[in-house]
């Protein structure tokens, strides 16, 4: 009799388990069921962000400037972040940062010229840039660089100054320039 109960609940929680998993595979629009778990969840956290934004400015805790940067903002890192994934055909995204032209400050103590920046140009050995994204005011994009890429490129910055001087240099490239390639990573 007891076990015949616990075959029961096993059931009942399996079945509960398994219509999670597809209600949350029905709720996850059609357009990300293209997108792998990692893309997925980041375009739930920028949907999650975008609940917080409109939260707020329904209680009137923001003004309407605010709402609209912010509201706009989130709408660029989603087109940058889909493009990546299409793209790469990877469930992997970098960490993603959106600014307008007079935000530059926020992300740079010396901000770049954004009218001459290139995609795929490394921007004060921090971040990449990624492109534009234009979504009710145009945003720039970059993606920041992880740890090892920094670290990757500030030797290939002092290996290339050490060549062409003939003396070792040593310290962070604080604004050199580098146009590098993003890594590609496949799926196993």
């Amino acid at each position: 009799m007891c076990s015949n109960r616990l075959f029961r609940s096993g059931l009942l929680g399996s079945l509960i388990i398994a219509s999670a998993g597809f209600l949350t595979v029905a709720q996850t629009p059609s357009s990300e069921r293209q997108f792998g778990p990692v893309v997925r969840a980041y375009l739930g956290y920028l949907k999650n962000e975008q609940e917080v934004v409109d939260d707020r400015a329904s209680r009137h805790e923001v003004n309407i400037v605010y709402y609209r940067r912010n509201s706009n903002r989130i709408r660029a890192l989603r087109q940058m972040a889909m493009q990546i994934a299409r793209e790469s055909q990877n469930d992997y995204l970098p960490e993603l940062e959106a600014v307008a032209g007079d935000e530059f400050g926020l992300l740079f103590e010396r901000p770049p010229r954004f009218q001459t920046l290139k995609v795929g140009e490394v921007v004060h050995a921090n971040f990449r840039y990624l492109g534009v994204a234009h979504s009710g005011e145009t945003f720039y994009v970059f993606a920041r660089l992880d740890p090892y890429e920094q670290s990757e490129l500030m030797g290939r910055v002092s290996q290339e100054v050490e060549s062409a001087s003939g003396s070792p240099v040593s310290g962070p490239p604080s604004a050199t320039r580098v146009s590098t390639r993003a890594r590609r990573v496949t799926p196993r």
